[in-house]
């Protein structure tokens, strides 16, 4: 599986295309709990934990990790 950087922009503007999308929230518990900013749909996911997340993403879709 390829691994790709890409900017917000170029996220959100592929989102507006139609683009399926899985947003993986991998921000540690103390960063997700004080932000204010959240991915509406996406999936909080520690990032020691993927693994045991596999079943909820859709890997036909691209999936876009994110943390601090």
């Amino acid at each position: 599986m390829a691994s790709n950087r890409i900017s917000a922009e170029e996220a959100n503007a592929r989102v507006l295309a139609g683009e399926p999308m899985v947003f993986l929230d991998s921000r540690n518990p103390k960063a997700w709990a004080e932000s204010d900013r959240k991915i509406p749909g996406a999936i909080r996911v520690p990032a020691d934990d993927v693994e045991a997340h596999f079943d909820e993403i859709d890997r036909v879709s691209t999936i876009i990790a994110y943390c601090t």
